[in-house]
């Protein structure tokens, strides 16, 4: 596992977005994991600026996103559908047909959908890059803990911790879902590469205890320590509380002499 801690929430977004970037250019066709939430959407901002500005095309490119909420359809404000064409899809030249969301609404078989949404990765040939944020109790996806490692796409029931910290995107009269469809552990795991991101203070327990704590199905993110090929890239806020922050320090610098200007 790679550390690597920036300034601030504008230095990770620009190198998130370098690193995406730069995996799309070397492989047009890539198979890319997607994650909503607060912590992306500067990465997506800026991968749009390089899309207008500096050409990067998008016309190969196939994506999987992590989850959706169970009951709400494509066209609803709090759907991860509409944040991902509202914060990036509408506004790069992706092909329609190359985008997977998981459907909020899949009537009563929700075992055999997840079964046919892990089947279109596989078909694809699995992800290449999965961009993953983090839980303020260290879940990925909606794993929520106690999740399995082994874990595939299911249908998962929200904790209260999940709620309490969805609900600022919800109005006052508007009620929550109590239950999402998510990629599980496991289909995460089988990414080629995975690329996790954490901005603020409210991160900062998580990502302690995922990535210097023990392995653990009660904070699901430390399972990213059995990949072989996980950066995590973090702002000074969210590493504050790492033991061993002056170590990863010291390894980009390092790196930094090597390849300047390349984190990864």
């Amino acid at each position: 596992m790679l550390v690597l801690i920036v300034k601030d929430y504008s230095e990770l977004s620009r190198e998130a977005a370098r690193i995406l970037a730069g995996a799309i250019r070397k492989k047009p066709n890539l198979i890319i994991g997607l994650a909503t939430g607060s912590t992306p959407l500067g990465m997506y901002q800026e991968l749009i600026r390089q899309h207008k500005e500096e050409g990067l095309d998008f016309t190969r490119a196939v994506t999987f996103n992590l989850d959706e909420y169970i009951g709400l359809t494509p066209n609803h404000p709090q759907s991860y559908h509409y944040y991902m064409y509202q914060n990036f899809f509408y506004h790069i030249n992706i092909s329609p047909e190359n985008i997977h969301i998981p459907e909020g609404v899949v009537g009563e078989d929700h075992e055999g959908y997840c079964e046919q949404y892990e089947e279109s990765i596989r078909r694809a040939g699995g992800i290449d890059l999965q961009i993953l944020g983090i839980g303020g109790d260290g879940h990925i996806g909606f794993n929520e803990p106690a999740s399995s490692l082994g874990s595939r796409t299911r249908l998962k029931t929200l904790t209260e911790q999940t709620l309490e910290d969805n609900r600022r995107f919800f109005g006052p009269n508007e009620e929550i879902p109590q239950c999402a469809i998510t990629m599980g552990i496991g289909t995460i795991l089988e990414s080629r590469r995975i690329l996790l991101l954490a901005s603020g203070s409210s991160k900062t327990k998580a990502v302690a205890k995922a990535i210097e704590g023990p392995i653990s199905a009660s904070v699901t993110a430390s399972a990213l320590q059995l990949h072989r090929d996980v950066t995590v890239l973090l702002d000074e806020e969210a590493a504050s509380e790492l033991a061993q922050k002056e170590y990863y320090k010291r390894v980009m610098e390092m790196a930094s002499r090597i390849t300047p200007g390349r984190l990864w």
